[in-house]
């Protein structure tokens, strides 16, 4: 598994639980819907930390408490 795909997952989750759309996401973030399209497609390998602290804010939330879940702890990222 790959950091991206860690990410991508870790923000599904999240919003699905939020009940929003990516292009929501990105308006509530404050950054281009396809900066967070190319995020949730993979094409983004390594979100930049500024664009993950962007996201976070726009699901109400630290960069902390974004990163902070079992599959990111867990796992041993593959090279990318």
């Amino acid at each position: 598994m790959t950091y991206s795909d860690v990410i991508i997952r870790r923000l599904k989750q999240l919003c699905d639980e939020r009940n929003i759309t990516t292009n929501r996401l990105a308006t509530r973030s404050g950054i281009t819907q396809s900066t967070v399209e190319n995020i949730m497609a993979g094409k983004t390998k390594n979100p930049k930390l500024k664009t993950l602290h962007k996201l976070s804010q726009g699901l109400n939330m630290t960069v902390s408490q974004l990163l902070d879940f079992p599959e990111m702890n867990e796992t041993e990222f593959d090279d990318e």
